[in-house]
């Protein structure tokens, strides 16, 4: 997934806020998630851990994340993430673990 960052993202010390940062990599990982899942299965995050490696910038233009499943359960899922600027360099990495949410009886 894509995303633009522009100054209505930034924090009070004039670069993108972190929750930016959390947000697409939440989502990078739960999407990853939701793709082994089969119809009527959700899922939640249940926590998530972002390394922050580099600055993000109006100026950055375009970041790109990619997300994956390390390793998948029945009940919970792992994932990992990374945000990446045009140039390819890591700006942000994060891991997530997902509950798995399956339908209840008569559903």
């Amino acid at each position: 997934m894509t995303a633009q960052p522009d100054e209505s993202h930034y924090n009070p010390i004039g670069s993108i806020h972190g929750g930016f940062f959390a947000t697409v990599l939440d989502s990078a990982c739960g999407c990853a998630v939701h793709s082994t899942l089969q119809a009527g299965v959700g899922y939640t995050s249940l926590e998530i851990k972002v390394s922050f490696l580099r600055p993000i910038t109006a100026e950055t233009g375009t970041v790109t994340a990619h997300g994956w499943v390390t390793r998948r359960g029945r009940t919970a899922a792992f994932a990992e993430a990374d945000i990446r600027d045009s140039d390819g360099r890591v700006l942000a990495t994060a891991s997530s673990t997902c509950l798995i949410i399956h339908p209840g009886p008569g559903q």
